[in-house]
């Protein structure tokens, strides 16, 4: 049994049944609620986030990348809101520095 059921078995059984304690378990469910919320939701989405923001702004020539509409190319030149990807052979593209999502370096097999 964990600390949390024991509080919380004790808390209902040491009071009287009536309004004041109806609430009290409440406030404490809706509490509990949104913490969980927050464990498991909202902090790992803000340390993605703060993880894509920080690869975005790393980005150097040479990098190997894909847009958010699935196309794979290299970084070819780097502007304050833009990017120039080579996609094959003369072909390159601008796009916008966040619609970059990924490095895919890693991915290519190695011959």
């Amino acid at each position: 049994m964990t600390a949390l059921t024991f509080f919380l078995l004790q808390g209902g059984q040491s009071q009287p049944q009536g309004i004041a304690g109806g609430s009290s378990m409440f406030w404490l469910m809706i509490i509990l609620m949104f913490v969980i919320m927050w464990m498991f939701m909202i902090r790992p989405q803000r340390k993605q986030q703060k993880e894509l923001e920080k690869f975005r702004n790393e980005l150097k020539r040479g990098d190997k990348v894909v847009t958010a509409g699935g196309i794979y190319g290299t970084v070819d030149e780097i502007k304050d809101r833009s990017v120039l990807i080579k996609v094959d052979g003369d072909v390159k593209l601008r796009v916008d520095k966040n619609s970059i999502v990924r490095d895919y370096t890693q991915d290519t097999p190695q011959a």
